[in-house]
């Protein structure tokens, strides 16, 4: 149960492409709700450390970084005062991103500016642990996801529109890949909570997607 002094939060996990950020924003814009994008801020630790050159494996200064990272979220995505808002969607920042976000010490760093997201009238935050971890106490926890083949395809198109090169067989196997270690990562690990929704977006729409969890959050406003 949500205290009632909290802003309400819905969460939306699931693997990566799942549609999750779409579906989270959209959802968001329908309710007036604030959204986070959890898995941006592992990309803007991501991007941080690479520009500064720092091995993805030192756990002691990427977590320094996430500590101290000095980003903006207004009209775009600011880090250090420069625009990343199309820089933090590359697929090398996506590769770093999942490696930093298995870090346990990076997790905890951004844990509490995770949690500053909760503001009224109510917030939709996605990622991979939003109802396990971030916000246990979720009015409502959605599992959003897809199989591998459905995501592959929908990451393809979202480069080719970007005007990005992409190949499909390595787009299949880095979300593969990407799965097995988000899964199976010592802490928070990508996974479904026992009382998540799963939905499975294989074959909807968006469309169908928002209405089905905004209508499983005005009855889980009706619950007793």
């Amino acid at each position: 149960m949500v205290e009632q002094h909290l802003p309400p939060v819905i969460a939306i996990d699931g693997p990566s492409a799942s549609g999750k950020g779409t579906v989270a924003q959209l959802v968001a814009r329908e309710l007036g709700f604030h959204y986070l994008d959890s898995g941006a801020l592992y990309r803007l630790v991501a991007l941080a450390a690479l520009e500064a050159g720092i091995n993805l494996e030192e756990e002691s200064r990427i977590s320094d970084i996430a500590l101290n990272l000095n980003v903006k979220f207004n009209e775009g995505v600011w880090l250090n005062q420069k625009e990343v808002t199309a820089a933090i969607r590359d697929e090398k920042i996506s590769a770093a991103a999942s490696r930093v976000a298995a870090l346990p010490r990076v997790r905890q760093a951004l844990l509490a500016r995770q949690q500053a997201f909760r503001r009224p009238p109510g917030l939709v935050a996605d990622g991979r642990d939003m109802g396990s971890v971030v916000f246990p106490d979720a009015v409502l926890k959605i599992f959003l996801t897809a199989t591998p083949e459905a995501r592959a395809e929908r990451r393809y198109k979202q480069l080719m529109e970007k005007g990005m090169s992409a190949n499909m067989d390595a787009l299949l196997q880095d979300i593969r890949d990407r799965d097995a270690r988000d899964s199976a990562r010592a802490v928070a690990p990508l996974q479904k909570c026992a009382e998540a929704v799963c939905l499975d977006t294989t074959a909807l729409t968006v469309e169908a997607a928002v209405a089905e969890v905004v209508a499983r959050y005005r009855q889980a406003l009706r619950a007793p």
